[in-house]
């Protein structure tokens, strides 16, 4: 997902994503650390999604504050 389509989203869907994606990273670090994931790139991409989305919650916190 990128950054433009997160900050179309409000933030219930936001916060739904986060979850969905911490579920996705638990289970590349669980494949990672019996080597069986073969795209290692996987758990950076996925802890740069959860940063970026909670970064564009925040920012809609403090736009509607």
């Amino acid at each position: 997902m990128k950054l433009s389509e997160m900050r179309e989203k409000s933030v219930e869907e936001l916060n739904s994503a986060i979850l969905e994606w911490k579920k996705q990273l638990l289970d590349c670090k669980i494949k990672l650390s019996t080597h069986k994931l073969e795209n290692t790139a996987l758990v950076s991409k996925t802890k740069r999604l959860i940063a970026q989305a909670k970064t564009v919650i925040k920012e809609k916190e403090v736009q509607n504050a």
